[in-house]
């Protein structure tokens, strides 16, 4: 599966009311906490690889869901595509454990309010996240490696939002807030 993301600063208020006037679908909001681990034998930083552990809940809702998840290195310059591998896990702090014992370290745990919409087969994400402040993510899965077509239907879909395609930000929230430290 391959994950492909345009993320870009923006103000929400602006693209919610953008959102209303394109009939985007609302999914609703959920809060997501997710701690990042680097693993023994290499720096995920040096290979642009990422595994995390995610907790996500729902405002209106007691249940919580929690993944584990790993992401490959980018797989271009123009976009944040790259392969990506998920499965639930019943028990995460049972699974940091484990983690923690084969010898990775958790590196930060990065906390965001998600509000999310759908346009034909992009979600698009309207992220607060703690310590960063505003984003919106348009975002797509495809099962080939047809990036290239994904990339632009989601650039099509920041510029109908109003926002600028080519101010796209490739760095993680991770990487973001880490860079802030």
């Amino acid at each position: 599966m391959y994950e492909v993301e345009l993320k870009v600063r923006a103000d929400h208020e602006t693209v919610r009311a953008q959102l209303d006037e394109l009939g985007a679908q609302p999914e609703g909001r959920i809060r997501q906490d997710d701690t990042y681990y680097n693993a023994p034998d290499r720096d995920f930083a040096e290979t642009d690889e990422a595994l995390r552990i995610r907790r996500v809940s729902r405002p209106d809702d007691d249940r919580v869901v929690e993944r584990v998840t790993y992401k490959g290195p980018l797989l271009e310059t123009e976009s944040k595509s790259r392969e990506e591998f998920e499965t639930g896990v019943e028990d995460g702090e049972t699974m940091g454990r484990i983690l923690d014992g084969l010898g990775y370290d958790a590196t930060a745990t990065v906390s965001k309010k998600r509000e999310r919409f759908t346009i034909e087969e992009y979600t698009i994400t309207l992220d607060c996240v703690e310590g960063l402040g505003e984003f919106v993510e348009v975002e797509t899965e495809s099962e080939s490696a047809d990036i290239e077509t994904a990339r632009e239907g989601a650039r099509a879909i920041l510029d109908r939002l109003g926002l600028e395609p080519d101010e796209q930000i490739r760095t993680s929230y991770l990487g973001l807030l880490l860079a802030e430290e």
